[in-house]
């Protein structure tokens, strides 16, 4: 099994890249959204960086797509929902939407279709830290911290310091 991918160290100076990528590009102006669960730990990140970098007043919200998955006869008789909490309109503004790790596409496709039952954004900008390849779906990210590319019977975890007690991106062994 490979080492890891990024440490505490290079994930933290990966996330500061990007939000560096970010007021570059998006300026001000946008929303960020996380998706449960590391996707919101980087989201909260990300927008304490950027307010850091001097934009400030960044609305923060966070979709849970348990209910949106199109697998979700398959995740078992009780999924772990750890809620979605927009309290803003988003009819008409840029997102900044924002996983861990984008793999086939699907739980982006989940999410877009969760945003939608809230409003008709502006924009939608993808933001993962990792994109790891073979995508089932048309999605590709606009802000991306790392590409990789592990073999088809590893997944990429990312674990965050809230929720696995370390930071680090880490390739591991899917159980069959």
């Amino acid at each position: 099994m490979a080492s890891k991918i990024l440490d505490t160290i290079s994930m933290q100076k990966l996330l500061k890249d990007i939000a560096i990528k970010v007021k570059n590009e998006l300026k001000e102006d946008f929303i960020i959204i996380g998706i449960q669960r590391r996707g919101r730990i980087l989201a909260e990140r990300l927008k304490n960086i950027l307010e850091k970098e001097g934009i400030t007043n960044i609305p923060i919200g966070f979709l849970d797509i348990t209910l949106y998955r199109d697998d979700f006869s398959k995740i078992g008789h009780n999924p772990i929902v750890s809620g979605t909490n927009i309290l803003f309109d988003i009819e008409n503004k840029r997102i900044l939407l924002i996983d861990d790790v984008l793999f086939t596409g699907r739980t982006i496709r989940a999410a877009l279709d969760e945003l939608m039952d809230f409003g008709r954004p502006k924009e939608v900008k993808l933001l993962v830290l990792i994109d790891r390849d073979n995508r089932e779906l048309p999605i590709q990210p606009d802000f991306v911290g790392l590409k990789t590319v592990v073999d088809k019977n590893q997944m990429v975890e990312v674990r965050v310091k809230e929720i696995d007690g370390v930071d680090e991106v880490v390739p591991v062994r899917i159980k069959e």
